[in-house]
Parts: C-alpha cells; sequence; structure tokens
C-alpha cells in the first residue's frame, strides 16, 4: 500500500503547505493532490508544487471536466508530465450541478457520458495513432455544429506522450465507479470504512471485467482520502474534523443532489446523514457539525494518540493486502502523523 498527502484548495487566500509537501517526499510517500472548487485551480497548483519537488508524483483530485475540454487536460497532461520527469497524475471528475451550471455555465447532463467520452478522446491524443476524431453526445472533433466555419479538420498533437499516463476519477456511485474500473488506473472514494471494503467491490468487479485484457484489483488504485488528526484528546481530534464532513453531507449540493449525503447513508448513517443534512441547509452549521456521529469519524479517519491510530491502522493495512486500497491519501498537517503512518505502513 502506498502514502500520499492531500492538500485541497484554497480558502480566501492561496497558501501552499511546501515544507509539509517535501516531509511527504523525505518520508518516501508516493503521492500529492491538490483540488479545485471554484477558487484556486488544480493546475497551478500542480505545477507549483512540481518545480518545488524532485521525487514525489502530484496528482489533481480532482480536475472539474467542464472546466476544460479533453484535448486541453491532454495537453496539459502531457505538459506537466513532461517537464517533470513522469510525475504527474490525472485526476477527472464530473463536479456536481450546483457548480457545473452556476460556476462554469455548462450543462450537467449525462455526466457519466462525459467522462466516458473526455477519457476516450484523451486517450487518442495520447496514443496518436492518427488525427482525433470524435463523434459524441459531448464532443464532436472536428467541430460541426450549425454555426461551424466548415473550416475544421482533424489533427494530431505535436507532443508526443511519452508514457502511459494514469488516469484517476473521483466516484462514488456504483455506476461511476465501474466505468472508473474499466477505463481508468483507480478512483478516490471521499472516505471508507476498511473493515467495509467490500462497498466498492461489485461495481468494481465488473468494470475490471468490462476492460477485459486480465485487468484486475493490482492494476486498479482504491485510493480513499484519510483524515489524520494525532493528539491526545480523542474528542477534540474528531471535533477538528466533524465541520468538514458536515460541510460534505451537508452543503455540497441541492437536497436530493447531494453525492456526500447518500455515500454517508451508505456508510451506514442515513438517519444521521438527513439529519446533518437538515441542519445544514438551515444555516446551522455548528450544530450540523456536532451532529456528524462520532462512530463515522472514527470509521473513516485516525484519530487520537499514537497507540489508538497504530492500532486503527491495522485495518487499512489489511485492506491494502487484500487490494482494496491501494494508496492511503492523508489530510493531515501534522509532521508527526504523517511520520507515524509511514513507519508503520512502508
Amino acid at each position: 500500500m502506498k502514502l500520499g498527502l492531500i492538500v485541497g484548495y484554497s480558502g480566501r487566500k492561496l497558501v501552499l503547505p511546501l515544507d509539509l509537501v517535501k516531509e511527504a517526499e523525505r518520508l518516501g510517500f508516493d503521492s500529492c493532490w491538490t483540488s479545485e472548487a471554484y477558487g484556486s485551480d488544480a493546475v497551478s497548483v500542480s505545477a507549483w508544487l512540481l518545480a518545488n519537488t524532485t521525487k514525489i508524483k502530484v496528482g489533481t483530485a480532482i480536475l472539474q471536466m467542464p472546466a476544460r475540454t479533453p484535448t486541453m487536460t491532454a495537453m496539459t497532461d502531457m505538459a506537466l508530465d513532461q517537464l517533470s520527469g513522469g510525475r504527474f497524475v490525472i485526476g477527472l471528475g464530473p463536479s456536481g450541478p450546483q457548480v457545473v451550471e452556476g460556476w462554469y455555465g455548462a450543462t450537467y447532463a449525462k455526466p457519466l457520458t462525459r467522462l466516458r467520452e473526455y477519457i476516450e478522446i484523451m486517450r487518442l491524443v495520447f496514443e496518436r495513432q492518427a488525427p482525433v476524431q470524435y463523434d459524441g453526445v459531448h464532443y464532436q472533433l472536428p467541430y460541426r455544429g450549425a454555426d461551424a466555419s466548415g473550416l475544421a479538420k482533424p489533427l494530431k498533437s505535436i507532443l508526443h506522450c511519452e508514457r502511459k499516463i494514469p488516469i484517476y476519477t473521483a466516484s462514488l456511485q456504483d455506476k461511476a465507479v465501474s466505468l472508473s474500473a474499466e477505463l481508468t488506473d483507480g478512483f478516490f472514494p471521499i472516505w471508507l470504512n476498511p473493515d467495509k471494503p467490500e462497498l466498492f467491490d461489485a461495481p468494481v468487479k465488473e468494470g475490471l471485467a468490462k476492460a477485459g485484457n486480465g485487468k484486475s484489483l493490482k492494476d486498479f488504485d482504491i485510493a480513499p482520502f484519510v483524515a489524520v488528526v494525532l493528539g491526545d484528546d480523542v474528542a477534540a481530534c474528531r471535533n477538528l474534523l466533524k465541520p468538514g464532513m458536515a460541510l460534505y453531507i451537508g452543503g455540497m449540493g441541492a437536497r436530493g443532489k447531494n453525492f456526500y449525503t447518500a455515500y454517508a447513508s451508505r456508510l451506514g448513517y442515513a438517519d444521521a446523514a438527513i439529519k446533518i443534512q437538515d441542519l445544514y441547509l438551515a444555516g446551522k452549521k455548528e450544530e450540523a457539525a456536532a451532529a456528524v456521529p462520532d462512530e463515522l469519524v472514527d470509521d473513516v479517519a485516525l484519530v487520537g494518540p499514537k497507540d489508538r491510530i497504530k492500532a486503527r491502522l491495522q485495518a487499512w493495512i489489511a485492506a491494502g493486502k487484500d487490494h482494496r486500497v491501494g494508496t492511503m491519501i492523508l489530510g493531515s498537517g501534522q509532521p508527526e502523523a504523517m511520520q507515524l503512518i509511514a513507519e508503520n505502513v512502508l
């Protein structure tokens, strides 16, 4: 099992924890991941991180697909990969309807169709077997709309793709997970309970079978985000994580269209998820955070004193041996916590 570090996206001011990233590199972490929502973009941050490191891979978790055409993303991918000596990893996702339609002014319709088309076009760019032509629902290359100039022609990338660049996706729903297993190299479930890793077994198995060519779990990286807070007071450690979890469960999407509310339900916390969402959408953010069950935090995160974290870590190590977790992407601002996990995993 490998280790990664998530640095996320900016708040009001963009400040990157370079010392933390360099410490992850020193400890032998495999990867570092950045994100985007509707503030800082993930490409600029990735370039900065790659320029300030020498060994660790840097990836996007995630790039929002509607923000860029697939050919633009492929160009970015190849450029950063070559400039970094093969250290860039692309992570993609459809985002959600509030951001896609509200921020990008694009349609959110048929997100899984978009994901398939996007990846297939990127692969055509990478392979350079012929000028890129594609006839999809979301993307047509060359463009043939009613307002087309009629001058378009298929093109082949000038820049060559020097290796098989990994592609990851952010997926939670079964159909999306299956598609990821079929088409990509890994996916990010935002949280995972290592005692119940079978939650994704069926869709992953289905996708791997569709991929064919002997593709198995050994070829597909399940890479959940795992928050780590080291401290003597377990309740205080949990409380540092609850506001962020309440934001996702309660506020990252409209009622009935929040993937994280539904996912918390699948993790076994349906009643709590509804309560958190009700409170959050009513503007009661502190009460929503307080409604996040201690048990949910303990299921998906590592919190408390060293011995407690080490004991819980054994479930993650066991899931790694079964290839049900390929990479633990740690969310932590504590070098000592990162070192503790590295000493027991790497």
